[in-house]
């Protein structure tokens, strides 16, 4: 007879049209009493990390996959028994005798009523602060958690928090650090333990400096005896890397890195590329760039050459609008965008990503420099959602910031043209007459050739290195 009990919570697709995704991280375990809406896991698909709530109230009864291990979309992870409810107070009655070290948590913080009517949240962030709640696994002593819990952190900085309030005053389990996932990935790479670690960001949060000041604590002053400063010390040997006698090292090709892989294979064989290049005296633009720095409406913001490279392609766009398009190959159409959502290429240690800004063709200039600021952070932390990075329809990736003169980028799958930025350098140009000093860069268009032929390519990668030469271009044409 089936278990109408028993309720088994499958693998949803968090992305559009995945397939599967890899298992990160259980925050649960068999015996532990979970609440509609709390963080059960965190799985990596092929475009992001996303932690995954659990629907329903009750038990957990098994997990069906560990750690590590990657599940197609529609199969079952964990089985949950709802007929006890969510009340905790069954789990607690069978879980073993423990010291008295170890209290009870207070009454009233898991008394906090769930709202009526509140649909389960099945994918995505954002999970109400008072519904994410993690006991103590059963059987574990009451020992803090280690920094190598995760290397994306074990949930969102609300659940966290949420984790904290939940223990009890004395005795307790030590609470988890708050930090954000690059500084928890930097602590484990430098052998940092953070429950040791002092933080100074805002609300006790760890930040990269607290780090790296745990790594090289401060040097004490020595005192008014100690040898001359002419006589120095000699340097410590610089830290050698060892591969532990490996003359290979094989890495799973796996979550972000395997779709990157496939999606370029596939664009790299299907668009034909095209690829022009031109080189462009972008000294005006510096030069604007530090003006709007010190402009009261742009103060906050993110103000670099991007911000105006991106601006001038959306110009060149406006006045040139079958660039921004798409190949239908079933229905053999092109398919002509009325809007634009610009992919900015960020590099994170899960692999290059594209996540792009909706509707940036409608942005003002300091609308569009608050979604780059939000966009480079968000990706930085390893918190780009999977719809953040659906729907592109033209890419700008900076090669500039690695000290590249430029590239031939390939094409993001379903979008008609990428523009490569280069390295901005000083160097010698012929400047109304006369060979002088110029801050100049080298721009790359690549574009599909089916829809795209080379008079238009050539029209917007001409637009946008006349608007960076001769700025006020994007008053007269915008």
């Amino acid at each position: 007879m089936t278990d109408t009990s028993l309720r088994e919570f499958k693998m949803p697709d968090v992305g559009e049209g995945l397939t599967e995704a890899e298992i990160l991280k259980w925050y649960v375990q068999p015996g532990d009493t979970v609440t509609d809406g709390q963080i059960v896991c965190e799985v990596e698909t092929a475009k992001a990390a996303v932690e995954l709530p659990i629907p329903y109230d009750g038990v957990v009864r098994a997990l069906h996959f560990p750690e590590g291990t990657t599940v197609d979309v529609g199969t079952s992870i964990i089985a949950v028994d709802v007929s006890g409810g969510a009340a905790p107070a069954p789990a607690e009655e069978a879980a073993p005798a423990k010291p008295a070290a170890e209290p009870r948590p207070a009454e009233p913080a898991p008394a906090k009523a769930k709202p009526e009517g509140r649909k389960p949240v099945l994918v995505g962030y954002g999970v109400a602060e008072s519904s994410t709640k993690r006991r103590p696994r059963k059987g574990v002593p009451p020992v803090a958690a280690p920094v190598e819990d995760s290397l994306y952190g074990a949930t969102a900085l609300q659940s966290v928090q949420g984790e904290l309030n939940g223990h009890g005053p004395h005795g307790a389990t030590a609470p988890r650090p708050l930090a954000k996932p690059p500084v928890r990935k930097l602590a484990k790479d430098l052998g940092v333990d953070l429950t040791t670690v002092t933080p100074s960001g805002p609300d006790g949060i760890i930040t990269r400096e607290d780090v790296h000041a745990a790594v090289t604590p401060p040097k004490t002053p020595e005192p008014a005896t100690a040898a001359p400063a002419a006589v120095a010390a000699p340097a410590a040997p610089a830290p050698v890397v060892s591969y532990d006698g490996a003359r290979e090292t094989r890495v799973p090709v796996k979550g972000v890195r395997k779709a990157t892989a496939a999606a370029m294979v596939g664009s790299a064989f299907t668009a034909p590329h095209v690829t022009e290049f031109v080189t462009v005296d972008v000294t005006r633009t510096v030069k604007l760039v530090e003006e709007l720095k010190q402009d009261k409406d742009m103060q906050g913001l993110r103000v670099n050459p991007l911000l105006l490279i991106a601006k001038a392609l959306l110009v060149a766009i406006k006045r040139n609008p079958d660039i921004n398009a798409s190949w239908d190959e079933a229905a053999q159409e092109i398919v002509v965008k009325h809007y634009v959502n610009l992919g900015i290429a960020a590099a994170t240690p899960r692999g290059l990503i594209v996540p792009n800004i909706k509707d940036a063709h409608a942005k003002t200039l300091p609308q569009l420099a608050e979604s780059l600021g939000e966009l480079v952070s968000t990706a930085k932390e390893g918190r780009t959602s999977p719809a953040a990075m659906q729907g592109g329809t033209v890419t700008i990736t900076n090669v500039g910031v690695f000290g590249i003169d430029t590239g031939t980028p390939i094409l993001n799958p379903g979008e008609s043209a990428i523009l490569a930025v280069g390295a901005i350098k000083p160097q010698p140009w012929v400047h109304k007459g006369k060979v002088k000093p110029r801050q100049v860069t080298t721009l790359a268009l690549s574009f599909d050739h089916r829809l795209v032929d080379g008079e238009l390519g050539s029209k917007v990668l001409a637009d946008v290195a006349a608007i960076l030469e001769q700025p006020k271009r994007l008053i007269t044409w915008a």
